[in-house]
């Protein structure tokens, strides 16, 4: 059984703890996002993924676990549904045969193409919604992102 300072200090953690909340409103915009998405048979991350291939030339692993904040291992896990569905395709890095590249199918951007006026729109829902400035916001949680990517392992 649990003393009153071990309680006390768990609702501490609890009403003050940023990773706890910002993990908590992650959840529910990605539940809200899949939810906008379900038609589409898309999950608010595997868009974001679809989005981290949008580019003029195929991106290597690397460049698309930095822009979404994951590992290279992730990464590719997250990928494989997408190659399944025809939507990315993987090829061999030119400038190194060891790496790998991933780029957006035709059928890709077509479905991110219909998916982009669904997010256009639960976006801007969402920032009505909110109750605070939604630009300085996400310039809080850049500077947290930078901070915490930067605190020692």
């Amino acid at each position: 059984m649990s003393n009153a300072a071990d309680y006390a200090a768990t609702l501490h953690v609890r009403d003050t703890c940023m990773c706890l909340h910002a993990r908590r409103a992650a959840r529910a915009l990605a539940r809200r996002f899949d939810e906008a998405f379900r038609p589409l048979g898309l999950t608010s991350g595997q868009y974001s993924l679809l989005h981290s291939l949008n580019r003029p030339t195929p991106a290597s692993l690397g460049q698309v676990a930095e822009v979404l904040a994951m590992d290279r291992s992730t990464v590719t896990a997250n990928l494989k549904p997408l190659e399944r569905r025809g939507l990315a395709a993987f090829a061999v890095d030119a400038d190194d045969r060891r790496g790998r590249r991933a780029a957006l199918t035709d059928a890709g951007r077509a479905l991110l193409a219909q998916a982009t006026p669904i997010w256009v729109q639960e976006h801007a829902r969402v920032e009505q919604e909110l109750k605070a400035d939604a630009e300085l916001l996400r310039d809080g949680l850049r500077s947290l992102g930078r901070i915490a990517g930067s605190a020692p392992r």
